[in-house]
């Protein structure tokens, strides 16, 4: 960590807990803490910052000029865009404001406010920032319009939080009915095609779905596969710290069994351990990532998407 950042913190943690006088041991763990929050805040925002520049690119260098949509919110702003004359900088926050305040009890605090802030970022930069038009090839539009938007969506959620509303949605409704997060978002896509294809024509409609399949497999990619939820083992000495967290900062349920670490040479003794194993949204990850890190940094971690999952704590618990 650079110098000036390491100081300022344990600066700020002295002034904090100048009046409880904490053990060595206790304020040091704070002051690892507070350096692997710190750590991790650069990197989630320098990803939302970089999500938001490529979605402003595809917006504006690809689908805007060219009276293309996407799927999502921002399927929804760009027709109501080109039926209003409404800016798309104005549209995007507005139509995003209930997403938003349903992620406060549907996701979490911290969550939506990530998620507000980037939002109204992306649209001040689709207001100011200049774009010159890419090309006029409508395949070369939808490609790589959706590459671009969704490559913008894939770095936000890499980051903790999101540039379209959708999936909120979708995480709320699939708490309150038997549709998974998938179907959920399939529909609202459907809906928005279909209204594209009878206000605009139907050769738009299709090439929308074009640009949703480039977005949609661009935030896949992003997200290195991961699809709703994903499974994460865990191997770590320190096992049952690793459980708490989980189960007190996560609110979500792990499971432990035994297991022996095979790294060890011919003749030698296999060391028990306990491994963690627990499922978790994708948009959880960084939150189970910093306090991994906060824990033990040498900790091995192995991650693979699951399609869905129901029952358990999964659906049943707020994200905390």
């Amino acid at each position: 960590m650079i110098p000036i950042f390491q100081y300022i913190i344990v600066e700020t943690l002295k002034l904090k807990n100048k009046k409880q006088k904490l053990p060595s041991k206790q304020f040091e763990k704070q002051i690892i803490n507070a350096k692997v929050e710190f750590t991790h805040l650069i990197r989630d925002s320098f990803l939302i910052l970089l999500g938001i520049l490529s979605a402003c690119f595809g917006l504006k260098g690809f689908l805007l000029p060219n009276s293309f949509i996407d799927g999502g919110v921002t399927g929804i702003s760009l027709i109501v865009t080109e039926l209003s004359g409404i800016p798309l900088s104005v549209l995007l926050v507005a139509i995003n404001i209930p997403f938003l305040i349903l992620a406060f009890s549907t996701i979490s605090r911290k969550f939506a406010l990530r998620s507000i802030i980037a939002i109204i970022l992306l649209a001040i930069s689709v207001h100011f920032i200049q774009v010159p038009i890419i090309t006029d090839d409508k395949l070369l539009i939808a490609v790589f319009g959706g590459f671009f938007l969704g490559l913008g969506i894939g770095l936000s959620i890499r980051g903790g939080s999101v540039i379209d509303g959708t999936e909120v949605l979708a995480v709320f409704v699939s708490r309150k009915t038997s549709l998974t997060i998938g179907d959920v978002i399939l529909v609202f896509n459907v809906l928005i095609f279909l209204v594209a294809a009878y206000v605009f024509t139907i050769e738009i409609a299709l090439y929308a779905i074009l640009t949703y399949l480039a977005a949609s497999k661009t935030v896949d990619f992003v997200v290195s596969g991961i699809e709703e939820y994903v499974g994460v083992t865990i191997i770590s000495d320190k096992y049952d710290e690793i459980r708490l967290t989980i189960i007190e900062k996560l609110g979500r349920g792990c499971t432990l069994y035994s297991g022996k670490k095979g790294y060890a040479k011919r003749g030698e003794t296999l060391k028990q351990t306990e491994i963690v194993y627990t499922l978790i949204t994708r948009l959880e990850l960084a939150k189970l990532h910093t306090e991994i890190d906060k824990i033990d940094k040498d900790a091995f971690i192995v991650m693979h998407s699951i399609k869905d999952a129901k029952g358990g704590m999964i659906k049943k618990r707020p994200m905390k």
